[in-house]
């Protein structure tokens, strides 16, 4: 294996690309503020890789995620305020003091003892930084459905959780309710605030049934994605345009296609 000079490598062509004199000029106008769409664009990518199964291309994006890490690294370094070696003690060290079971004299029995054992070192991590609340470093440029299932997971920590499905399935209900009623208020400001909490209550099913709500969602999102692309074969078929369809064809269609498809649902 090569792994080091490989990596060295990849430090030594990032440091050319933002060379000040023979550099890319777009790499040497990029800052932290810029890179990051970029990064959460390849982490999405490195994602649909894995959901589409396409195991064949994931070296590539994962390079490609990889890459954002070392251009962080690069600009710290011009900065002199990291590189790459201390990310790499940094993440080396955190890894080791949160899994005393592994690399310590500790013993875990199951994989939820695991997780506790983790959230206590979190939360003492948090003391030592003079992070007081529990949701303190809960980024809030996460994807919407997975921040707030990470604030759910982090307050449950504390106990602030319901034990069972009942109550948070009656909150659905309610808050299905409460929608409904702005909607005959016709008050946009607050059917956007309590579809946000029915959105947030949903969130809390998936969590309860140890699913990942936006996992969840991206597999619906593309099981319509491909039903509906099987709705516009079908009336290609039929020699009239989509728009000249009316909605109960386009129905008959819909239900033809989901009766064929293997993703049942």
């Amino acid at each position: 294996m090569q792994s080091k000079s490989d990596i060295q490598r990849l430090l030594t062509i990032m440091e050319r690309l933002r060379d000040p004199q023979t550099g890319c000029p777009w790499d040497k106008a990029q800052s932290y503020q810029t890179i990051v769409p970029f990064t959460l664009e390849e982490a999405f990518e490195v994602a649909d890789t894995i959901e589409r199964g396409a195991l064949d291309e994931l070296p590539g994006e994962l390079g490609d995620l990889l890459f954002q890490v070392i251009f962080y690294c690069q600009l710290g370094k011009e900065q002199g305020r990291f590189d790459f070696d201390q990310v790499v003690e940094k993440i080396c060290t955190k890894l080791t003091e949160r899994h005393p079971h592994v690399f310590g004299e500790m013993t875990q029995a199951s994989s939820e003892s695991v997780r506790e054992t983790w959230e206590s070192i979190k939360a003492k991590e948090r003391k030592g930084r003079s992070l007081h609340s529990v949701l303190d470093d809960i980024p809030r440029s996460l994807p919407a459905l997975t921040r707030a299932a990470k604030v759910q997971r982090r307050v449950a920590t504390v106990g602030f959780d319901w034990n069972d499905l009942g109550p948070v399935v009656a909150k659905i209900h309610e808050e299905i309710d409460e929608v409904m009623v702005e909607v005959a208020a016709q008050d946009r400001d607050k059917m956007e605030d309590e579809l946000g909490d029915l959105l947030f209550a949903v969130v809390n099913l998936a969590r309860h049934l140890k699913l990942d709500p936006e996992q969840a969602l991206r597999r619906a999102t593309n099981k319509f994605e491909h039903r509906f692309r099987g709705v516009e074969a079908l009336a290609a078929q039929s020699g009239k345009a989509m728009q000249e369809h009316s909605l109960t064809e386009l129905d008959a269609y819909w239900e033809q296609v989901k009766r064929n498809d293997p993703l049942k649902g």
